[in-house]
């Protein structure tokens, strides 16, 4: 691929040098320095032949020797006493050549050997400039192309990292839960680890960078019912997951820290009717919407939100969907409330 551009690169330098030349040497109507193109001989055609070649000489020991070799390594001074030297040697140069193409042509009307030399000065000045700002864009592009390169690295590494550490809290939590009911009640407890069993194998397996939104829903509701299980009337739950394109695809296990800490801190008051969980997924128009409350315990009301998973979906959010998601965290009296919005 590398290989390919920069054989396209040469190929339109190629091109505009020799545009260039067709251009004022045949084409355009020109009178430059006694030379014309538009008497029989087309003086300025062979005059416009070293002409090119010094202009390409100039523009390109910019690009390749001047600029990297000595600007970018801050020798400044040197830099612009040994370019402008170097167009001063080459207008001499050529403007020795002009007159020796004079005799050829028999042109004796000329101008002043000052007048053509600081306007072959001028041109090659020109064109040196042109070299100059050309490898200083061309640097600044890469230099920019490099520095979007290392923040995307960055923030795979920072996903990588926040995606391993949600497995150990996932499971952590899992295992308690499942442990707690062992001895109390050993059929749920069996149910719940094979439950469980599916939801680590899927966190193993099937979360890659990118999945489809109904493997992701699919997940949580697996999650939900498991919840359900072992909690039993415990809890008052009201859940919905709707969505309208399940070919939409979104970062994995993003929506599970929110619901899993819903049943973690949910209130455990004696009277069942007050411990609720209300979790409401939505996908419609591209859009995906979260909303999870639940109540809590008042004692313990500073723990009801937060631990390693919301930091962990807040962090994962402003990498992957930096302008595109809303995260809104509120406690109202005894109900802790989180509103997630997602553009996929």
């Amino acid at each position: 691929m590398n290989k390919t551009k920069s054989v396209g690169k040469i190929a339109l330098h190629l091109l505009f040098w020799v545009l260039n030349y067709w251009l004022f040497a045949f084409v355009v109507h020109s009178d430059w320095n006694g030379f014309n193109n538009v008497s029989d001989t087309n003086s300025l055609a062979y005059a416009y032949t070293y002409g090119l070649f010094t202009n390409i000489f100039l523009f390109y020991i910019q690009v390749f020797l001047l600029v990297p070799k000595m600007y970018m390594h801050n020798k400044k001074a040197m830099f612009y006493v040994l370019s402008f030297s170097i167009c001063i040697a080459v207008s001499l140069v050529e403007t020795y050549f002009d007159y020796m193409l004079y005799d050829v042509f028999e042109i004796y009307d000329t101008d002043e050997f000052e007048d053509n030399f600081s306007i072959t000065v001028f041109v090659n000045v020109f064109y040196s400039v042109a070299g100059f700002y050309y490898i200083l864009r061309h640097a600044h592009k890469k230099s920019e192309k490099e520095k979007q390169q290392l923040i995307q690295e960055s923030f795979r590494a920072e996903l990588k990292y926040l995606k391993a550490q949600l497995n150990p809290h996932f499971l952590f939590n899992g295992i308690n839960n499942v442990y707690h009911l062992i001895g109390k009640n050993n059929a749920l407890a069996k149910d719940t680890l094979l439950q469980f069993s599916e939801l680590l194998r899927y966190q193993l397996y099937e979360s890659g960078t990118e999945i489809m939104l109904k493997k992701e829903l699919d997940f949580v509701l697996q999650y939900i019912k498991m919840e359900k299980t072992r909690k039993g009337s415990d809890i008052q739950l009201a859940y919905t997951i709707e969505f309208e394109n399940a070919k939409k695809k979104i970062v994995p296990l993003l929506l599970i820290p929110i619901v899993e800490n819903a049943f973690k801190h949910c209130s455990n008051n004696t009277n069942n009717n007050d411990n609720s969980i209300d979790i409401n997924i939505k996908e419609i128009g591209g859009k995906l919407s979260l909303h999870c409350a639940n109540t809590f315990d008042g004692a313990t009301g500073k723990n009801a939100v937060g631990g390693i998973g919301l930091t962990n979906v807040k962090k994962r959010l402003s990498i992957v969907y930096p302008d595109k998601h809303e995260l809104m965290i509120h406690k109202k009296k005894l109900m802790y409330m989180v509103d997630l919005i997602i553009e996929l």
